[in-house]
Order: C-alpha cells, then sequence, then structure tokens
C-alpha cells in the first residue's frame, strides 16, 4: 500500500458508562464533596466581608462619611456577585445529585468524550470511523462500538 493514501487524524470518542451501585455511590460522594465545598466558600466570603467591613469602619471617624458608605456598598455589591455565583454553582451540583440518584442501574450515560488518534485510508467512510464511543463498567471498557 502507498504509504501516501494513509492520514492520522484526531477524534473524539464518547465514553459512556453503565450505572452500578459503585458508579452512583462515587458520583453522589464527589458531587456532595463539591456542594460542601461551595458552602466553605460561602461561609470563608461572608467571614472576610465582616472582616473588611470592620476594619473600613475601625479606620474612620463617626459617623462615616459619604465615602465610607460607598466603601462598605462597593463591597457588598462584589460579595452579593460572588455570592450568586457560588450559589448558582450550588444549584446545578444539587441537580446534578439529584438525577444521579433518579439514575436506574445497568442504565447508559455519557461520562464526556476522551481524544484518539486513528488512521484513514481512501475509500474509508470518515463519518462511521468519526463515530465511536466506549462503554466502561466500573472504570474497565466493556465495549468499543463503531468502526476502529
Amino acid at each position: 500500500m502507498d504509504s501516501n493514501t494513509q492520514l492520522l487524524l484526531k477524534r473524539a470518542i464518547n465514553v459512556k458508562v453503565i450505572v452500578t451501585p459503585r458508579w452512583k455511590e462515587e458520583a453522589q460522594q464527589q458531587l456532595q464533596a463539591q456542594i460542601n465545598q461551595i458552602d466553605g466558600q460561602l461561609q470563608q466570603l461572608e467571614m472576610q466581608a465582616q472582616r473588611m467591613i470592620t476594619e473600613i469602619q475601625k479606620q474612620n471617624i463617626q459617623p462615616p462619611g459619604p465615602q465610607v458608605s460607598q466603601q462598605i456598598d462597593n463591597i457588598k455589591l462584589q460579595v452579593n456577585q460572588k455570592k450568586s455565583e457560588l450559589l448558582e454553582q450550588k444549584n446545578q451540583s444539587l441537580q446534578q445529585l439529584q438525577q444521579v440518584q433518579l439514575l436506574e442501574l445497568e442504565q447508559e450515560v455519557s461520562q464526556g468524550q476522551i481524544e484518539s488518534i486513528f488512521t484513514v485510508n481512501e475509500g474509508d467512510n470518515l463519518i462511521k470511523k468519526m463515530q465511536v464511543e466506549v462503554l466502561l463498567r466500573d472504570g474497565v471498557i466493556q465495549e468499543i462500538r463503531g468502526e476502529v
């Protein structure tokens, strides 16, 4: 075969997993850890904001002038924006957690993608060669689907 007719290409392979008790448990633990981490960040944010506001108030004379009030308002605004972002992340994690809990055992779910390099020759069906997926059960490849 003439080497000029071969080409190396990259493709994204879909990774699917079979829902098992172990997978479900690990997915739930991972999501719960994310939720706990976000809760920790929210607490930390509150404490930092409180410290900054107290510091500004301590450094200034009473009653606070308009500049001090403006500084405090700016801090509160930034804190609220960050809080909103974190609460949005927490909501997403909670929704995912709920979805994982509702999954039935032996069901197949998407787990993301990995890249693969493959060879094509003249006459190959590129569309078919691009549609490859790997099915895992607890990390072990159960099946490779499509034209490798």
